[in-house]
């Protein structure tokens, strides 16, 4: 099977496409990921063909801070520059991150199958759920349920406009204004995230997440014998800024040795009990009592594969909501606004508490509950896909 992956530049984003892409080389298909530049060596590194993903630049008139002509005006010029692509690569199945829309249209215009990747737990709505993204709990008896509804009706308006966005990209190029499901859903995360909903989608499968190391470098933690604790500033460009330096306030004279995780190098001296730099986040992890980071998927999915427990500090965008998750959950404790002395209360509630770490670990072992997306996809192209049931009860 001949696989096209498209995914935004964004490292939340390409990194799961690349790390899927390698899935299905795996087992013996041929993947072509469409992304940004930046990770053409990384997927060269990975044995897999990039290809530039085009059109991702903004034209002087289109303002890329608003989410909706971001998403969609920018989409029609997208998929006419992907289509011709797609075409030649003579491609079975196409799988489109959920935030690069021009994927999965380029599919329906060519006539190929595809799926969508989730690179985080399901955000669809549901009649059983408050909205995504508020980080509330269901609400429980009348009053709860109540005020889910009432939210549920105060963000249909903002569903609605971004519907109409998508109708409107449709109609310019060429299909129905209504329409153009993914044939399957991929949810790249581990059960531990997901909530139990009546609405499941009979198309939606847990895959779990989609890690890449973008290295094969080893970030070694500063000499001594102190718990490690690892700082993983947000690569998302609504997350938390200034971590590392707030960080650096609240760990000072705590015993402790840090590890910086960043895709770029230290631009001052660091102390001697902190190291940064980059490298496998995977082998940090299992060496580290606990990481601070921004509430991304990826790297708290990372955590709990690892079983380390986590202090998080949320920025824009999804983050809200997967902290609040998180810390349900029992495997971490939020800082929100930043100071160095919520900080460092959080780091020291943690690291004193077992609990945290035995949440962690409970949190990775849900894994073995996940679907193999490459035999999902293979399925689809071959029409014998069975129905998926709500993974969580």
């Amino acid at each position: 099977m001949r696989v096209a992956l498209v995914a935004g530049p964004d490292p939340g984003h390409a990194f799961p496409a690349i790390a899927l892409a390698r899935r299905f080389a795996d087992a013996g298909d041929t993947a072509v990921v469409f992304t940004g530049e930046r990770w053409k060596e990384v997927c060269a590194q990975a044995g897999l063909t990039w290809s530039l993903l085009p059109a991702l630049a903004p034209l002087p008139d289109e303002n890329d801070l608003d989410a909706g002509d971001r998403l969609h005006a920018r989409t029609v010029r997208m998929v006419e520059a992907l289509r011709p692509l797609v075409e030649d690569g003579s491609f079975d199945f196409l799988v489109s991150d959920l935030l690069t829309a021009c994927g999965g249209l380029t599919a329906e215009l060519v006539g190929i199958p595809w799926g969508e990747l989730f690179v985080q737990p399901m955000w669809l709505p549901s009649r059983g759920l408050p909205p995504f993204g508020l980080g509330l709990e269901r609400g429980r008896g009348p009053l709860g349920w109540a005020r889910d509804a009432l939210l549920r009706r105060l963000t249909a308006s903002s569903i609605a406009v971004g519907e109409g966005h998508r109708q409107d990209a449709r109609r310019k190029i060429g299909l129905p204004p209504t329409g153009g499901e993914p044939d399957i859903r991929l949810i790249g995360t581990v059960p531990a995230f997901e909530l139990s909903r009546p609405d499941w989608p009979a198309n939606a499968f847990l895959i779990g997440p989609m890690h890449v190391e973008p290295t094969d470098a080893v970030l070694e933690p500063p000499a001594g014998d102190g718990p490690v604790v690892m700082i993983a500033p947000s690569t998302a460009t609504s997350g938390q800024q200034g971590l590392v330096e707030v960080g650096l306030q609240a760990l000072e004279d705590l015993g402790v040795r840090v590890v910086i995780s960043s895709l770029e190098a230290p631009s001052t001296p660091l102390p001697s009990w902190v190291t940064q730099g980059l490298g496998r986040q995977d082998v940090l992890l299992r060496r580290s009592s606990l990481i601070i980071c921004g509430s991304g998927h990826g790297i708290v999915s990372k955590a709990w594969l690892a079983g380390v427990p986590l202090v998080l500090v949320p920025g824009g965008g999804d983050q809200w909501e997967l902290a609040s998750r998180a810390k349900r959950q029992g495997s971490a404790e939020v800082v929100r606004p930043l100071t160095a002395q919520s900080l460092r209360s959080a780091v020291e509630k943690v690291l004193g508490d077992s609990s945290y770490t035995d949440a962690a670990r409970a949190a990775g072992a849900t894994l073995s509950d996940v679907s193999d997306p490459v035999q999902l996809c293979r399925d689809v192209v071959a029409g014998t896909l069975s129905a998926a049931v709500c993974p969580v009860r």
